[in-house]
């Protein structure tokens, strides 16, 4: 009677244990760069200049930064919409860049939290 189950010549087992020391490294190496993108900073400007926003990687906005030509009391509405711009092109970046760190890691697994796409 044929045997069922285990791991024909014993190579499973230690293949396991390689591909968990490699599961070990990249989650260390991921949590580096997840640091490193938190402390890092990024900027994005609208309206020529007019609007500077700067963007943390922990997705909080630090810096708004407004020229004087661009306050004008009678068309608030133009502000709103630069400083939404400048801060969603800051955001926008932030992403590009983590994205590709963490692609870089984890080879194309489906990026930091994002699981398999099975």
């Amino acid at each position: 009677m044929a045997k069922r189950g285990g791991f024909p010549g014993g190579a499973m087992p230690g293949n396991m244990n390689n591909l968990m020391k490699q599961a070990q490294r990249m989650q260390k190496q991921m949590e580096e760069k997840t640091k490193e993108i938190e402390e890092k900073e990024w900027e994005a400007s609208a309206g020529g200049g007019a609007v500077t926003v700067k963007v943390s990687g922990k997705k909080e906005i630090t810096a708004v930064t407004l020229s004087k030509e661009v306050v004008d009391p009678d068309d608030i509405e133009m502000l709103q919409d630069l400083i939404m711009a400048a801060a969603n092109e800051a955001f926008r970046k932030m992403e590009e860049e983590s994205q590709s760190v963490m692609g870089q890691i984890t080879g194309g697994l489906g990026g930091l939290g994002g699981g398999f796409p099975f």
